[in-house]
C-alpha cells in the first residue's frame, strides 16, 4: 500500500484524493489499478524493539520477503537431514560421538554465521547449525533414556532435560534484549558449547548401546567403574551367562532405517509414530510462528511463550509416572487442540484473552511431546531406538519446514493458520488410539520385543499384551544392576 501512495504522489494524484477523500466522493483513480513499483530510496526500519536484524540488514522485505520463511525451511531442512544421518550413526559408533559432534557442529556453524557477508553464506550456515541441533538433543535423550531406568529414566526424559531445554530458550529473549546486533548474538550462542568440551571425559556411552553391538567387556566395565565411584558393591555377574554367546553372535548385525519397516507390527507403529510426530512439529512451531500476529511487546510474548513450557513438561513428567501414555498424550493433545480451535472467537476482540487461550493450547502441545519422546522411546528397542528417535525427529522436521509457510495461509482466512493446527492435534489423538501401551513395561531390546499394535478402543487402562512362546521370545543379555548404579 506504501508502494501505491508513492506512485500516487509521483503522478501528482494524492492532493486530489485527499480532496475526493474529504468531500466522500470516491476518487477515480483507484490504487489497486496503478502500477507498482519497489522503493527506490531504500527503507527505513523501526528500532522501537531491533536495532539490527537478518531482515533489516540483507534487506529481506517487499520483493524479497519471500526469503524469510525460506531461511526457516532451509533451517528445518538442516535439522530433517541431521536426524536421517545421526541416526544411522550414532546406533552403528555410540551415542556419545554423536552428542558431541552435534554440540561442536552448532557451535562453529552458530560463529561462523557473525561474519556471514550475504544471505546466501547465512542461510547455508543456518542450514548446517539446523543439522547439529536437533541431533544433539535426540543423541542427548536417548543416552541419559539407556543409561537410566524406572522411574528415574522418566524423570531424567519428562522434566530434567526438558527444564534445562526451557531455561536455555528463556535466556534467548533477555539475551537479545541486551543484545540487540544478531551479530553478536550468533557469537553469543556459540559459546556454550565450548563449555561441553571437558564433558567428553565425565560423560559415559550407553551400557545399553555396547550391549547390543557385542561389547560386553566395555559395558561391564563401565558398570564396575560406576558401582565404584558411586561406592556401591557390584555383583560378581553382571551379564547372564547364557545370553552372553547369542549377543556375540549378532553384534555385527547392522539393522538400518529401511527395519522400521521390516515387518508388519514395527511398520504400523512406525508409520503412525511418524504421522504423530510430522502433527506436533506443525503445531510447535506453527504456533511460535503466530504469535508474531499478537499485539504486545514481541519479548514479552516469546518469553511468556516459553515460561509455559515448564508446567506444561512438569505435568508431562506427572502423567508419564502414574498414568498410561496413551491416555496422557491423548488428554493434553485435545487440551492443546480445542484452545487452538476456541481462538478464533476471540482474536480480534479480547487480546488478553487470546494470549491465554495460545498460552493454554502452547501447555497442551507441550506436554504432549514431551510425552511422545518417553512414548516413541519405550516403544522401540535398542538395537534400532536411536534410529526410530531420528526418523521421528526428522519428520517432526517436515512438519516443522510446512510450518514456516502456514501464516501464508492468512491471506485466505486469517484464522486458516489456527483450525489447521487444531485439527493435526486432534488428527493425532486419533492415530495414539492403536498404539500399543508402554507404561511398567520392560524396555524391549530386540523387535520381536516390542508391543502390538491396538484394535481401536478408548486407552482406560494398559492393554496386557498376548504371550509369546519361549522359542518367539529372544531376549538380550540381561544386565542385573542398573538401577543401583
Amino acid at each position: 500500500m506504501l508502494d501505491q501512495v508513492q506512485n500516487l504522489s509521483t503522478l501528482g494524484s494524492l492532493e486530489l484524493v485527499h480532496n475526493l477523500s474529504a468531500l466522500g466522493s470516491i476518487p477515480e483513480i483507484l490504487p489497486s489499478s496503478l502500477k507498482q513499483e519497489g522503493c527506490k530510496d531504500g527503507w527505513n526500519y523501526s528500532t522501537e524493539y531491533y536495532h539490527s536484524t537478518v531482515v533489516t540488514e540483507f534487506n529481506l522485505v517487499c520483493s524479497d520477503q519471500w526469503k524469510q520463511p525460506l531461511t526457516s525451511l532451509v533451517f528445518f531442512l538442516g535439522g530433517l537431514s541431521g536426524c536421517f544421518i545421526s541416526g544411522r550413526i550414532s546406533d552403528r559408533f555410540g551415542r556419545k560421538p554423536v552428542l558431541f559432534g552435534s554440540v561442536a557442529l552448532v557451535s562453529v556453524f552458530s560463529s561462523a554465521q557473525a561474519f556471514a557477508p550475504s544471505w546466501p553464506v547465512f542461510t547455508a550456515l543456518y542450514f548446517m547449525i539446523g543439522l547439529g541441533q536437533l541431533s544433539g538433543y535426540v543423541a542427548v535423550f536417548v543416552l541419559g533414556s539407556e543409561t537410566l531406568t524406572g522411574s528415574t529414566r522418566v524423570f531424567f526424559s519428562n522434566l530434567a532435560l526438558p527444564f534445562v531445554y526451557v531455561f536455555a530458550i528463556m535466556l534467548l529473549p533477555a539475551t537479545a534484549y541486551l543484545v540487540r546486533e544478531w551479530r553478536y548474538l550468533s557469537l553469543i550462542m556459540a559459546v556454550p558449547g565450548l563449555a561441553c568440551i571437558p564433558l567428553w571425559w565425565l560423560v559415559p556411552e550407553s551400557s545399553r548401546w555396547l550391549v547390543s553391538r557385542g561389547r560386553l567387556q566395555d559395558a561391564e566395565t563401565l558398570l564396575r567403574s560406576a558401582a565404584l565411584e558411586n561406592q556401591v558393591e557390584a555383583p560378581r555377574v553382571i551379564f547372564l551367562s547364557s545370553n552372553v554367546e547369542r549377543a556375540t553372535s549378532e553384534k555385527d548385525e547392522s539393522l538400518s532405517f529401511l527395519d522400521l519397516l521390516r515387518t508388519a507390527n514395527i511398520r504400523y507403529i512406525t508409520l503412525m509414530l511418524w504421522l504423530i510426530w510430522f502433527s506436533c512439529g506443525i503445531n510447535y512451531f506453527g504456533l511460535s510462528f503466530n504469535i508474531s500476529i499478537l499485539s504486545g511487546n514481541p519479548y514479552l510474548n516469546y518469553f511468556l511463550m516459553t515460561v509455559v513450557e515448564l508446567p506444561a513438561y512438569a505435568a508431562s513428567w506427572l502423567a508419564a509416572r502414574s498414568f498410561p501414555r496413551r491416555l496422557s498424550f491423548i488428554s493434553l493433545a485435545l487440551l492443546g487442540a480445542l484452545a487452538l480451535l476456541l481462538i478464533q472467537i476471540t482474536l480480534h476482540g479480547h487480546p488478553a484473552f487470546t494470549l491465554s487461550l495460545v498460552l493454554l493450547s502452547k501447555f497442551g502441545i507441550v506436554a504432549s511431546t514431551g510425552l511422545l519422546y518417553v512414548f516413541t522411546g519405550e516403544l522401540f528397542p535398542t538395537v534400532i531406538r536411536n534410529t526410530a528417535m531420528s526418523s521421528s525427529a526428522m519428520f517432526s522436521r517436515v512438519g516443522s519446514s510446512v510450518s514456516s509457510y502456514l501464516l501464508q495461509l492468512a491471506v485466505l482466512s486469517e484464522f486458516l493458520p489456527w483450525i489447521i493446527v487444531g485439527s493435526l492435534s486432534l488428527f493425532s489423538v486419533l492415530l495414539c488410539l492403536f498404539l500399543p501401551e508402554t507404561l511398567r513395561q520392560p524396555l524391549p531390546d530386540t523387535i520381536q520385543q516390542m508391543g502390538l499394535v491396538q484394535r481401536f478402543r478408548w486407552p482406560r487402562a494398559s492393554t496386557p499384551l498376548p504371550n509369546k512362546s519361549a522359542k518367539d521370545q529372544i531376549s538380550a543379555p540381561e544386565i542385573i544392576c542398573t538401577t543401583h548404579l
